[in-house]
């Protein structure tokens, strides 16, 4: 690594490298900082696809615009949607130039499937690992260019201003600790799901990136919108559940209760294929109607054949469970899946702190309103991270000879332990009180025990580690959700 870059993209997720592959062929040197090892991200983990319009016959902008909309509960920035919905189809056709190998229906055209709230089949994928596809197809196009240093294992622990620039602290996990500089810097670092104690996130999903924006004076939007997906395998103890795609709803799959009866319906009259939130509300007021969290996903009536050729990873993940998807029902239920507010940017990704970029889930770019529509977020990514980077290299090239100076010394000592069952504790609090039907009556005391906990890992003597950084962002995000819940309920 130098100790000075024009440009610092931390994640590696769809954001960080798709904006990281912006910067190639420009005279701009770029440090991407994986918090773990390059592959480990939400994106990855992205199974149903990405949504976007390439049959202008059957299907066209406004409709995706509606839909996007309708999902949002109409609390989108307008303008935003826009975008994403008109701009976001020549990115996934990019996708193809990088190596991303979509699935293709009998026509020789990208074979769409239908998720919930789409009003089309719009949904290009690859199989059901649509994530997975698109990230390995980008590392490997990152790793071709030598504009585009990759670090992995490591974590931002703090953001500093500087004149023209910021000055970051890394630290990796074998503990080394350094700073580096860098005229601009992008956050694409992903969710929040560990705030939470069952999620589909992976296990980088802390929510680093808001803590440190916030710190910058960046401003946190909308951090209470938080999407619980209806359908995620029902593990009887893994904190990280895989994901039940909205697609196999798509392709046929029924919602059943304890009774093995269907029951959405009497709750929404799109049934099963409501938008997510409408999805786990039934999916909780009916367990508390029959008094049982056993809920079923039936797909056993479609052609087995079918089932392990269009969805192998859900196939063999159940499998690894016990569960045939081809003959049984599988066991879900609702938990923790995206974030739909963040860092507020505006439509070129920037923040009100100057030269502070985001793009991708740990962003506000007001596309997803109140709720995500299926498969939107794969297409935000991409949207935003390239508006961004576009902007940043617009700037670069105007500023060739400005210097970084007057950069803060990072404060690096500490010796305590940080105390155990911390992040425990936080995740027990959100899953009883911000879950799919919040409990306001419980809100302000939660509140105030977060609080607490953020007074105690300020502690200066604490030793910096990452468990401890995590824990802090733990800690910042809970809290933020937990004050806007109590406002929104005094308002």
């Amino acid at each position: 690594m130098k100790e000075e870059y024009d440009v610092i993209i931390v994640g590696t997720g769809v954001a960080g490298l798709y904006g990281a592959l912006r910067f190639v062929g420009k005279k701009a040197n770029v440090l991407l900082i994986s918090k773990r090892e390059l592959a480990l991200s939400n994106s990855s983990l992205a199974q149903g696809g990405v949504a976007c319009v390439l049959d202008t016959v059957n299907d066209n902008y406004q409709l995706h615009f509606n839909d996007t909309m309708i999902a949002g509960k109409h609390k989108n920035n307008e303008e935003a949607v826009r975008v994403l919905v008109e701009e976001g189809p020549s990115d996934v056709l990019k996708l193809k130039e990088y190596g991303v190998e979509f699935d293709i229906a009998t026509d020789g055209t990208l074979a769409k499937t239908l998720e919930a709230g789409h009003s089309r089949h719009r949904i290009v994928h690859h199989k059901d690992s649509t994530g997975k596809a698109i990230v390995d197809a980008l590392i490997e196009e990152v790793k071709k260019h030598k504009n585009i240093t990759i670090v992995e294992n490591t974590t931002v622990y703090t953001i500093e201003k500087a004149t023209n620039g910021f000055v970051l602290g890394l630290i990796s996990d074998n503990g080394d600790k350094l700073s580096i500089k860098t005229h601009y810097c992008m956050l694409c670092t992903g969710g929040i799901g560990r705030v939470y104690k069952y999620t589909t996130n992976s296990a980088i999903a802390t929510g680093d990136g808001n803590m440190i924006a916030h710190h910058l004076g960046a401003e946190i939007k909308n951090l209470s919108y938080i999407q619980f997906h209806p359908t995620a395998f029902a593990a009887e103890e893994n904190r990280e559940r895989f994901l039940i795609s909205e697609a196999v709803r798509g392709e046929g799959a029924h919602l059943l209760n304890c009774e093995g009866k269907s029951f959405t319906k009497k709750y929404d009259e799109r049934g099963d294929l409501a938008p997510r939130d409408v999805v786990s509300n039934a999916i909780i007021r009916e367990s508390l109607c029959t008094k049982s969290e056993n809920f079923y996903l039936d797909i056993s009536h479609k052609d087995e054949e079918f089932l392990k050729n269009r969805f192998p990873m859900i196939y063999e993940k159940c499998l690894q469970e016990g569960v045939d998807i081809t003959k049984d029902k599988i066991p879900v239920f609702p938990c923790q899946h995206y974030l739909m507010g963040g860092i507020d940017i505006n439509l070129n990704g920037q923040t009100c702190v100057d030269r502070l970029y985001a793009a991708g889930e740990c962003s506000h770019s007001g596309v997803h309103g109140a709720n995500r529509l299926a498969s939107n977020s794969l297409l935000e990514a991409l949207v935003f991270s390239r508006r961004a980077a576009d902007d940043i290299m617009k700037r670069i090239d105007a500023n060739r000879d400005e210097m970084i100076e007057n950069v803060p010394t990072l404060q690096q000592n500490g010796t305590k332990k940080l105390p155990t069952g911390v992040r425990t504790e936080i995740r027990s609090i959100m899953q009883k009180v911000c879950f799919v039907l919040p409990k306001p009556e419980l809100q302000e005391e939660a509140l105030k025990r977060v609080g607490d906990i953020m007074d105690m890992l300020n502690d200066v003597e604490l030793e910096l580690t990452r468990d401890l950084i995590e824990a802090k962002s733990l800690a910042f995000t809970a809290y933020t959700v937990l004050n806007e819940s109590v406002n929104r309920n005094n308002d």
